[in-house]
């Protein structure tokens, strides 16, 4: 009944975005839609494949995916470490926590321009935009995590005269696993954003900067085939986080039928 279900729903999403194509591509042939705004999705295709038979589009995805990965990673052993050291400090959690709220509420393309102007148009103001989007999530997750931790289970460790150390090893580090896996998956199109942002902001290759250029020639068509290849890039990211996840937690109970 699983697989049935799950076959089916790709059934159906695949009729939904072909039907959208037909629709899209009949309402551009008869003019009903100006392509200079929306172009077609014949121009689409044609320009999508043209990129990567020619190669064009590799160097870019290269240089977006290595921003992602690298501040994906420092975004999350610096989230997951501030929140166990917060998560665990009444002190620090009263006088961090509200300065990380206040923080987390600008947007990133406000204070963009301060990374470029501190770090550079090179690569890393891309990595330090990735890090920080994904900072933020896995904080809050991994702090609320923390802050969730079974008190009985502390205090059954605790008359069995378990010292800190072990309670931290044997209750709090596991109970963060699962919030850890929720971060990851948000963070990986956190870290992405803050990656095109940057690119956006200031650069000469990436994905963000090849949309940027096209956008500003009214390249509708390759704004278009960026768009589409930056949404298979996500959605193959998140098959892979959902198969660590699933791997990971397989003691976790489901309600899939």
């Amino acid at each position: 009944m699983k697989d049935k279900t799950k076959w089916m729903s790709r059934v159906y999403l695949i009729l939904v975005i072909f039907t959208f194509g037909i629709v899209w591509q009949i309402c551009s042939d008869k003019g009903i839609v100006n392509e200079l705004f929306f172009s077609s999705p014949k121009k689409v295709i044609a320009d999508f494949i043209d990129m990567f038979v020619t190669g064009y589009i590799f160097p870019h995805i290269k240089i977006t995916l290595y921003a992602t990965f690298v501040g994906l990673a420092y975004g999350i052993v610096l989230g997951s470490l501030t929140a166990f050291l917060v998560g665990n400090n009444k002190v620090l959690a009263n006088v961090l926590e509200p300065i990380f709220v206040a923080i987390n509420g600008i947007p990133l393309l406000a204070i963009g321009p301060l990374f470029v102007f501190w770090f550079g148009l090179g690569i890393k103001s891309k990595i330090v935009m990735a890090a920080i989007n994904v900072f933020f999530r896995v904080f809050f997750n991994m702090y609320e995590g923390f802050k969730d931790v079974d008190i009985q289970l502390i205090q059954t460790l605790q008359l069995m005269r378990a010292n800190r150390f072990q309670i931290i090893m044997k209750v709090i580090l596991p109970s963060g696993i699962p919030w850890l896996l929720a971060s990851l998956k948000t963070g990986v199109g956190a870290a992405a954003l803050g990656a095109i942002i940057g690119e956006y902001l200031g650069s000469s290759a990436g994905l963000g900067w090849v949309i940027q250029t096209a956008g500003g020639y009214y390249n509708i068509t390759r704004v278009i085939s960026c768009v589409i290849v930056l949404m298979l890039i996500m959605f193959l990211l998140d098959r892979i986080v959902s198969w660590i996840d699933r791997k990971a937690l397989k003691w976790r109970p489901t309600i899939d039928k």
